[in-house]
């Protein structure tokens, strides 16, 4: 079953924040730090971008965050319900942002990676990303660091690359 796309209400963040907790409990975002991005996505000149997937019973099954300033996108945040692994439903997110950054007339996206998540680096290589360097000790309270990743062209309108797979990072 395909899971549906739209855009990232606050109502969300119940469900948001579980997987959240369930995906990356070392590094968890706040629940603060979601209403921040949500408000900046909801003002008329956003910057933000926040999508939420569900399947078929309406259960959140993933999300995706993009920040778009000066020309140029950052993948804030992806992340996938581990049952939904394999689906593509990764790919389907990141090529929903990169669609957004199109639209925001973004000339390049950069976005940061876990050293230790090859899944989603796979994901990203999938797509043209390409790495440009490293940040140490980025993941906090573990000290892991960083990949940084750079699409420096972005397709008029970006598909799903046909390998299966999804994954999750966030920044």
């Amino acid at each position: 079953m395909t899971a549906a796309m739209r855009e990232m209400r606050w109502w969300d963040l119940d469900p948001v924040m579980e997987l959240e907790h369930g995906l990356f409990p070392d590094d968890a975002w706040s629940r603060g730090m979601f209403w921040s991005e949500l408000a900046d996505a909801r003002h008329p000149s956003a910057t933000r971008y926040y999508v939420v997937a569900e399947d078929g019973t309406g259960r959140v099954v993933g999300y995706a965050g993009l920040a778009a300033v000066g020309g140029t996108g950052d993948v804030q945040t992806i992340a996938v319900a581990t049952d939904q692994w394999g689906t593509g439903l990764g790919a389907r997110l990141l090529a929903e942002l990169l669609r957004r950054a199109t639209a925001f007339e973004c000339h390049e996206v950069l976005l940061e990676v876990r050293v230790d998540n090859v899944r989603a680096q796979r994901l990203y290589a999938r797509f043209g990303f390409e790495p440009i360097g490293f940040r140490r000790g980025y993941y906090q309270p573990g000290n892991v660091d960083a990949l940084v990743m750079r699409l420096g062209e972005l397709p008029a309108s970006p598909d799903v690359p046909g390998l299966q797979g999804t994954e999750t990072t966030h920044g």
